[in-house]
């Protein structure tokens, strides 16, 4: 099988010293903010051009488009993007199979200085960058910097990731043997990120992916193909053979799902919904003609996220704490608070509190730097005002519940807050995926970890107590992946929060952990005899 050189490019040192995470932008500085509105202006103008297919290094067009709207402006096209079917599956495993046969055999120093590369283009551009978010999927500035910031992340820790598994020593030697560990890179890789971190996620399953030798297939979000395409375009600027991430966007049923079920794709890294994933998972596990594996599936499914607060808690910080985790970037996180578990002790004062932190979000136009933007289409809005329906039933409103309808043309919806949900109710269990808030009223503690646990995810939770007891039995009975203590149950950083959930959350996978990089590895174990 013919291999695929890589261009001739300047070695590039990776940095030295310990990992550091990539500092977030003060946008209360006026210089920054100045910089931030030269870029939304700069990427506003560069707003509905097209995008090719990315097949072995060659860009394809197709008959069918996508097309990537801004949630706050409907009428405003983001990208127009050519769409992937299943005829480009083919094309697209063979340039991936091909493009194995080099990258793979290539060193991890190599492999490392790609990423390293990609790291210092992005904090280059990385306030153009936050722009595109910001149009695309609607994040405030923040929210966008933060998304960015965590691509760096990735860039910088996934590198140091690699050269620490390369140089793995075994603990025993066998007298007259010479014995290692090799981890190897499994194959092509089907990636299928999505579209609320349309950067860090979508770079952070693709940079574990190549830094590893492995070569991907990459399809984003139909709802987020512009981001991952600019993505594409920074990796072929720092040097990437062609072949090595092929950008494909294109609908689920057609183009994802053959990939999925592609006898030569040898795992499948996704994020999403449990419905997808669980789909994903049961066709991976299905041999195929061909297929001489077992399929990895690394799945990260969502949650419902509960935040506890005791009787004993710092009221105004748990208060702060659930409005940030429940209403930033309006709900859609996979970690986002959508359960408050409260004690009755405190249950009245805790929502007057929390009404008034929460009727002081402003919701508008992100580019503008509103704190909440709009949802990010027409379906998840539809879908999310039916849900507050169905809380308003089984509960009572204590703030919003309704459109925002004076925030503009886009789909906005309020911060709702819906108070005495009941246990195993629709709004207590079902991921929403928006700024919908459901508080529970708790009996005591012991009542709270039930109500907390009683769910089919297992993603994030927090804990707010004074007592050290309590914190302890949290530790131990809270039966979620990224539990946090006295502080918001979103926001993990690269490092210091290796991210991923239990049970219908996925596969815990840890990304942004000392783990992850085996998930795109295997070991092979070598006993040399010393001749």
């Amino acid at each position: 099988m013919a291999t695929v050189q890589a261009p001739t490019r300047p070695q590039i040192q990776l940095h030295e010293g310990l990992f550091v995470n990539e500092p977030l932008v003060d946008f209360s500085k006026e210089e920054n903010a100045r910089k931030m509105r030269a870029a939304v202006e700069k990427v506003r103008a560069q707003l509905g051009r097209e995008y090719d297919l990315v097949i072995g290094g060659k860009r394809v067009k197709t008959t069918d488009k996508i097309k990537s709207i801004n949630p706050a402006k409907p009428s405003q096209v983001v990208g127009l993007h050519q769409k992937a079917g299943k005829d480009h599956v083919e094309p697209a495993m063979k340039a991936a199979l091909q493009a194995f046969e080099s990258w793979s055999r290539t060193s991890v120093e190599e492999r490392t200085s790609l990423l390293v590369r990609v790291g210092d283009l992005l904090r280059e551009r990385k306030f153009e960058f936050c722009a595109w978010l910001v149009f695309e999927v609607s994040k405030n500035w923040a929210e966008a910097d933060g998304d960015i910031a965590e691509t760096i992340d990735f860039c910088e820790y996934y590198s140091r990731e690699a050269l620490r598994l390369s140089k793995t020593e075994l603990p025993v030697q066998m007298p007259g043997e010479r014995d290692t560990l090799r981890y190897i890179p499994l194959g092509v890789g089907a990636v299928i990120p999505p579209w609320n971190f349309p950067s860090a996620i979508m770079a952070g399953m693709t940079l574990a992916s190549i830094v590893s030798g492995n070569t991907v297939i990459l399809k984003p979000s139909s709802d987020s193909p512009t981001i991952a395409a600019k993505f594409v375009e920074l990796l072929e600027e720092a040097g990437m053979p062609g072949g090595v991430v092929n950008f494909c966007p294109g609908a689920g049923a057609s183009f994802g799902n053959a990939v999925v079920a592609h006898p030569k794709t040898r795992y499948v890294a996704f994020t999403g919904s449990r419905e997808v994933g669980l789909d994903i998972n049961k066709s991976a596990a299905e041999h195929r003609p061909g297929q001489l594996w077992i399929k990895r599936t690394i799945l990260e499914m969502g949650g419902k996220d509960a935040i506890i607060v005791d009787a004993d808690a710092d009221l105004e910080a748990a208060v702060e704490g659930v409005a940030v985790s429940a209403f930033g970037f309006q709900g859609q996180k996979c970690s986002a608070c959508s359960r408050a578990i409260i004690d009755e002790r405190i249950y009245g004062k805790f929502l007057e509190k929390l009404k008034t932190r929460v009727e002081k979000i402003t919701v508008g136009d992100p580019a503008e730097n509103s704190y909440m933007g709009a949802v990010i289409n027409e379906g998840s809005m539809k879908s999310i005002l039916e849900y507050i329906e169905i809380g308003k039933k089984d509960g009572r409103v204590i703030t919003g519940g309704s459109p925002a309808k004076n925030a503009g043309e886009g789909y906005y919806i309020q911060p709702t807050v819906i108070a005495d949900i009941p246990p195993k109710s629709r709004l207590e269990q079902e991921e929403v995926f928006g700024p919908v808030l459901a508080v529970i009223k708790s009996k005591n503690y012991d009542h709270a970890l039930e109500i907390a646990n009683d769910t089919e995810f297992g993603l994030t939770g927090a804990v707010y107590t004074k007592s050290k007891d309590k914190i302890k039995r949290a530790i131990q009975e809270f039966h979620v992946g990224n539990l946090y203590i006295n502080r918001k149950c979103t926001g993990a950083t690269v490092g210091a929060h290796p991210f991923g959930g239990f049970n219908m959350s996925g596969t815990d996978s840890k990304s942004g952990g000392p783990d992850y990089l085996y998930l795109f590895t295997q070991g092979k174990a070598i006993g040399e005899k010393i001749i």
